[in-house]
């Protein structure tokens, strides 16, 4: 690919009704870029009724029904292969781009060596923040987390509700696994995080970049900003990562996790401990009592996912 700005396409996935008016907000931001997409394309995952009414009601995007197995890999993979961009772009069904999302996306693609560039993800919680959630943990809602670059930077992987790949990538190395990932609500991931890898092992030379400034806000519910849904995803993370360690290999698949274990998690107990001392916030504890749990959850589901393989 040249240096022009590339065309692009922007793929979003879709499995129930009951998120329309996140789905219809999506399909809106999407569209009214200051960069103009080439096109939105909206695939319901085996949903007959979602698939009928967004026909009906989203005359901006041209809308598929999964051609794969149920999941969020099955309609990322039928949207890629409908698109004509030559960047695609994804975004949730439950985010909302903001205007200059496209531009800040695209921008780094001019560097003919960045296959992939992936943007923040603000939170929307229903109401105020949880006061037991660390930053450190915020990926367990689909969400830029601390300890990722503030500043656009090489990186492993990318975060599916803010993500794009050069159409090139999947004619060379494939499309997203339906072994790994989302089906419905079940908590799993982690299909763009091996999709990423396998991209940088069979493209060497290439790099995946994080520019911070191509941002989104992602709805987060009731049900998801709670202790129980915490421990549900990390539990599902470690199984995720399991998976993902089986087909990249433990080196890659676990790379970021090293330093992500021991340097941003240790820091982030002392930080809640300080605030509980300094600032007088009883939560602080809590946060940093939240990290353990969740580390302590996500390895064991690590363990678990990895004895199912043998």
């Amino acid at each position: 690919m040249n240096r022009r700005q590339p065309t692009v396409s922007v793929i979003i996935c879709a499995y129930t009704e009951r998120r329309w008016d996140d789905l219809a907000a999506a399909v809106r931001s999407a569209a009214d870029q200051s960069v103009t997409p080439l096109e939105v394309i909206v695939v319901s995952d085996h949903n007959v009724g979602l698939l009928e009414r967004a026909r009906r009601e989203l005359p901006e995007a041209l809308v598929l029904c999964n051609e794969e197995q149920r999941g969020l890999s099955g309609g990322r993979n039928t949207g890629v292969r409908a698109a004509r961009g030559d960047v695609l772009a994804f975004l949730d069904d439950d985010a909302v781009a903001a205007p200059d999302w496209l531009e800040h996306l695209l921008a780094p693609y001019r560097d003919p060596t960045v296959i992939g560039v992936g943007g923040s993800i603000e939170p929307l919680w229903p109401g105020v923040r949880p006061r037991f959630m660390p930053d450190e943990f915020d990926w367990v809602v689909g969400c830029t987390y601390r300890g990722m670059p503030t500043t656009m930077s090489p990186v492993r992987n990318l975060i599916g509700a803010n993500m794009s790949v050069r159409r090139d990538v999947f004619d060379a190395v494939g499309g997203f696994r339906t072994d790994v990932g989302r089906v419905g609500t079940r908590p799993l991931g982690c299909e763009e995080t091996e999709l990423c890898i396998r991209a940088a092992q069979r493209m060497p030379g290439t790099q995946i970049v994080f520019e911070p400034r191509a941002r989104v806000r992602h709805r987060v519910t009731d049900e998801r900003a709670g202790w129980r849904y915490f421990r549900s995803r990390c539990w599902s993370e470690g199984l995720s990562k399991a998976v993902v360690s089986r087909h990249a290999g433990r080196a890659d698949g676990l790379s970021s996790e090293r330093t992500y274990v021991t340097s941003t998690l240790p820091r982030g107990v002392a930080r809640g401990m300080r605030e509980t001392v300094t600032q007088r916030d009883a939560a602080g504890v809590a946060r940093a009592a939240a990290i353990v749990a969740g580390l302590t959850i996500t390895t064991a589901g690590y363990a678990a996912g990895t004895v199912r393989a043998l």
